[in-house]
């Protein structure tokens, strides 16, 4: 018998440290990798097929590149229960409230700084001297946002102050290529990521003790999303309302529908790290192993194939596999949570995938967030099997 040692690595949890590295890693692979027609379609996002690779947003499907932002948002959100309940016990509601307004202002700021820092935003042709200055943006965001332990607290607040005073002056001074600085202009996956970070925060902080309510949220979302599209309506007037346009419009919140499943995943993970549960390996979780990793990459390559009756043949059949082996396996009742709701949410995407025309990242669906979300529930906690109790076989018992 194996359980969770709360004082390894610093007192973290591989899986999601885990999962969060492999989404990272894979963002940065997925681009790096060359366009043309070198490469079959599934190596690119599926709405940006080669040769061209020319957006198409009437392609439905998916590839395990499109899986890459969804799976950083799910971890973002189940990090949320292990990082703000350590901060709200240290330093209380309102200061913790502080922090997350801080952290918010500093993302937006990064992703406009960020984005006008490239070269080729600074000219049509950049030549070295563009480059160079790129760089130097770059070390730029060394003075503002790095942290050491060694240097005095007064002189790491200066060099911050240099660092964004050398930031200001730049975007402000310099003759951008379209007539200057423009601040609409920004990185918009830091800035959907600044939006959820924030508004995830303080949905899990007034809700932590009340998952209820939290899940009331989503169908209220979704009621604004469909019933914003209707003209001269108030709930048109909600969605639209935008006093910061450059930093927040409504349609950044469809991306709760994969952060709040994932602060329930954060919600768990923190109940077994802080209670040491225990699991017994067996046959039964290395089956259960296989068969999540398998349910995501079945639904990956067949929703990319179009094989969508199939898909759902095989895909409620192994969750009756698995739901079968959940309950002849020693796993409590926290872990079989990760199971339930991640086929749970999987299969409802299934069931969503006609609407919209199709399972789509771009604009996104709700079949996109649902399979997604339960994709992700299904993956964290094959890692958490593997790296925080090293179910392996043969098992040791």
């Amino acid at each position: 018998m194996k359980k969770v040692d709360v004082s390894d690595v610093q007192n973290r949890l591989l899986s999601l440290d885990a999962l969060r590295g492999l989404a990272i890693l894979l963002m940065v692979l997925s681009g790096s990798i060359a366009f043309g027609d070198v490469l079959p379609a599934w190596m690119y996002h599926a709405q940006v097929p080669p040769p061209t690779h020319t957006f198409n947003p009437n392609i439905a499907g998916l590839t395990w590149v499109d899986l890459v932002f969804p799976f950083f948002l799910f971890s973002m959100g189940a990090a949320f229960p292990l990082a703000l309940s350590k901060k709200l016990k240290n330093s209380g509601v309102l200061a913790t409230l502080g922090q997350t307004i801080k952290r918010y202002i500093l993302l937006i700021f990064f992703a406009v700084f960020t984005f006008h820092s490239r070269a080729w935003v600074m000219t049509e042709t950049p030549a070295t001297i563009e480059n160079i200055i790129s760089i130097g943006c770059f070390l730029v965001l060394f003075l503002m946002f790095s942290k050491t332990n060694f240097e005095r607290s007064g002189f790491a607040i200066g060099r911050q102050i240099l660092g964004f005073a050398l930031a200001i002056a730049f975007m402000w001074l310099y003759p951008f290529k379209d007539g200057g600085f423009n601040i609409f202009k920004s990185d918009i996956i830091i800035v959907v990521l600044a939006n959820m970070a924030f508004f995830g925060s303080l949905i899990w902080i007034f809700t932590q003790h009340k998952p209820w309510l939290r899940v009331s949220v989503l169908p209220l979302v979704m009621a604004i999303f469909l019933s914003g599209k209707v003209a001269d309506s108030w709930v048109s007037q909600v969605y639209n309302w935008s006093p910061l346009p450059w930093a927040y419009t409504f349609y950044y919140l469809k991306y709760l529908f994969i952060i709040i499943p994932g602060t329930f995943a954060g919600d768990w993970l923190l109940k077994t790290k802080n209670n040491s549960i225990i699991i017994k390996p067996s046959l039964h979780t290395l089956a259960i192993t296989i068969i999540c990793l398998l349910l995501v990459v079945l639904n990956t390559s067949m929703l990319f194939t179009r094989q969508l009756v199939s898909n759902v043949i095989i895909t409620i059949t192994l969750a009756i596999v698995l739901v079968f082996l959940c309950r002849k396996s020693t796993l409590e009742g926290v872990y079989q949570n990760f199971i339930y709701i991640g086929i749970f949410l999987l299969i409802l995407g299934l069931f969503f995938e006609p609407y919209e025309g199709g399972i789509k990242k771009d604009p996104s669906t709700y079949s996109y967030y649902f399979v997604c979300s339960g994709m992700a529930f299904l993956t964290i906690f094959s890692i958490f099997l593997v790296f925080d109790f090293n179910i392996s076989f043969p098992p040791n018992y």
